[in-house]
C-alpha cells in the first residue's frame, strides 16, 4: 500500500542525469518507430516533443547561468516555432541526424542543466513563471519535464515508460505540495500534470507546480 506521505528528500543533479539517461535508453530502443506520430494527448509529434523537452532543460540551465539571474523574466533568447502550432524553441535537432541525433541533443541539454545545478550556489534564485526557484527546484522541474514528456512520447511511439516511484514522490513533494498523498506516485504525477485521473480526483484541465523553495532567500 502507498504510504500516507511523500518523502521530502531533495531532488539532485544526479536524479536529473538518471532520468535523462533512462529516457534516452527508451528513445534509442524506439529508433525505428514513427517519430512524426502524435505524442499522447499533445498536438505535437514525438520528434517535436523531444525537441521541446531538450529545450526546457536548456532553458532551465540558462536561467541559472547569468551572474545575476533575472528575477522577472526568462533570459532573452529568441524562441520560435518551426511550424504554426509547433513548440517555440531555441533548441532544435537536425532531422538528417535521425532519432540518434535527437537523443544526443536531449542528453546534451540534460547535461547542461545537471552541471548548472551542481555548480550554482543553493542561495541563487531565478525566474520561472511558476515561482522563482533555486537550483534544486530547477532540477526537480527538469525531472518532471523528462518524466511526463517521455510519457507523452512513449504513447506515440508505442513503448513502455514507468519511472522510479521514489523519484516521483520526491518531485511531487518539492513542486506539487497540493497533490494528494497516500496515492501511487507516478499516477499522481500524471494527475498533477493534467495527464490522468486518480480515484476521487478528476482529471485536471489546468495545472501548475510551485517552484519557490521552502526556505527563505539568503
Amino acid at each position: 500500500m502507498p504510504e500516507a506521505h511523500r518523502t521530502s528528500d531533495p531532488v539532485t543533479a544526479d536524479d536529473l542525469t538518471t532520468a535523462v539517461r533512462l529516457a534516452a535508453d527508451v528513445l534509442r530502443a524506439a529508433e525505428a518507430a514513427d517519430w512524426d506520430a502524435k505524442a499522447g494527448s499533445l498536438e505535437w509529434s514525438c520528434w517535436e516533443t523531444v525537441e521541446h523537452l531538450a529545450d526546457d532543460l536548456f532553458a532551465y540551465a540558462a536561467q541559472l547561468g547569468p551572474e545575476r539571474p533575472p528575477s522577472d523574466r526568462e533570459v532573452p533568447f529568441l524562441w520560435s516555432p518551426r511550424r504554426p502550432g509547433g513548440p517555440a524553441n531555441v533548441v532544435f535537432a537536425d532531422r538528417t541526424a535521425g532519432p540518434a541525433g535527437l537523443v544526443q541533443v536531449l542528453e546534451a541539454s540534460g547535461a547542461l542543466l545537471a552541471a548548472m545545478v551542481r555548480t550554482t550556489a543553493p542561495t541563487v534564485r531565478a525566474h520561472h513563471v511558476f515561482g522563482a526557484s533555486d537550483p534544486e527546484g530547477f532540477a526537480a522541474m527538469g525531472v518532471v519535464e523528462t518524466l511526463v514528456h517521455l510519457h507523452d512520447v512513449a504513447a506515440g511511439l508505442g513503448v513502455a515508460w514507468t519511472p522510479d516511484a521514489d523519484l516521483c514522490d520526491r518531485v511531487l513533494a518539492r513542486l506539487f505540495p497540493h497533490a494528494p498523498t497516500g496515492t501511487d506516485g507516478w499516477a499522481t504525477l500524471l494527475w498533477a500534470t493534467g495527464r490522468g485521473e486518480i480515484e476521487g480526483h478528476p482529471r485536471l484541465t489546468r495545472w501548475r507546480w510551485y517552484g519557490a523553495p521552502a526556505t527563505p532567500d539568503a
